[in-house]
């Protein structure tokens, strides 16, 4: 599978950048994996590359290589699969490189061939133990994105009821995620709902049904808005002194209860387990669970599930 893959990514890499249309038997003899011993072999091989492009959304087309019009030759239009540049400097594609090694969800890295497609970016140091665990799913947060911006309603069960929110936006606190927005028929203007909480997710069709206030400020509003149940437990985490300011300052709300030469014991505010739990893997052994034993035993069955 991996040869077929380099093929296909050598195959788009050679269409793109050749500038005109190319024949098979240019193909044949210019981009590696197509080494076939015979003619037939090469052939078929190549009809299963043309299709799996064209199932992947890229644009092949077949077009004369010259005026008189004698020899047809492949050719993916830029116009039709290129992005435009966006004319992000050197500086925006480094902090989109950052962010991307530095952020993850529910564990997962973040894939970067995006970035080098805006045009690569600086070289960076990488950082594979300290990242923030975004968490949460990403098709419930992808449905919720849609929503919020093409202004439909979302619907869902939230403590023991069916709720028709208006989402005005996304926020990320303290490794959860919350929707912001009114609920139709509450007497509060705004409230906050935590994601994780949600259950059965439905968003309408029906587009443009709201609009959202012009005043209204997401940044500010998860600490002024009534929320439904967001009371924090605490956890006890010990961390190596190298990483424990870090671990602070990615936290609001940790609290410093202990000290040694060697480590620092913070009290950690949480409400989700696999938040909290996939954030301390980010430390790999740099932090360790003291408390509460529950959670510990999750950590624990979290670590030894298979894969």
């Amino acid at each position: 599978m991996q040869k077929v893959v380099e093929r296909i990514l050598n195959l788009l890499a050679f269409l793109l950048t050749v500038g005109r249309p190319v024949t098979a038997d240019e193909i044949r003899h210019t981009v590696k994996g197509y080494e076939q011993p015979t003619d037939e072999a090469f052939r078929r091989t190549f009809e299963r590359d043309k299709d799996l492009l064209r199932t992947l959304g890229v644009p092949l087309e077949l077009r004369h290589t010259d005026l008189w019009e004698v020899e047809l030759g492949y050719v993916v239009p830029s116009d039709d699969y290129g992005l435009d540049d966006p004319g992000l400097t050197d500086e925006e594609r480094s902090a989109l490189l950052l962010a991307s090694q530095a952020v993850r969800f529910g564990g997962q890295r973040t894939e970067l061939g995006a970035i080098f497609k805006l045009g690569g970016a600086a070289r960076t140091t990488e950082s594979g133990t300290v990242y923030a665990d975004l968490g949460h799913d990403l098709d419930q947060l992808g449905a919720l994105y849609g929503a919020i911006t093409d202004k439909k309603i979302a619907r869902f069960d939230y403590r023991n009821r069916r709720r028709q929110i208006e989402p005005y936006g996304l926020i990320h606190r303290r490794g959860r995620w919350y929707l912001i927005g009114p609920e139709r028929g509450a007497p509060e203007p705004v409230k906050a709902f935590r994601v994780d909480r949600m259950g059965l997710i439905a968003i309408d069709e029906a587009v443009g049904t709201f609009t959202r206030a012009p005043e209204f400020d997401l940044k500010s509003s998860l600490a002024e808005l009534p929320s439904e149940g967001t009371t924090d437990m605490l956890a006890s985490v010990r961390f190596d002194t190298d990483v424990a300011s870090i671990a602070k300052r990615q936290m609001p709300g940790a609290t410093e209860v202990d000290r040694t030469q060697a480590s620092v014991l913070l009290e950690v505010p949480y409400s989700a387990d696999r938040s909290l739990i996939g954030w301390v893997l980010g430390f790999d052994d740099k932090a360790v669970i003291e408390a509460p034993d529950e959670l510990r035993r999750a950590l624990v069955a979290f670590v030894e599930a298979p894969t």
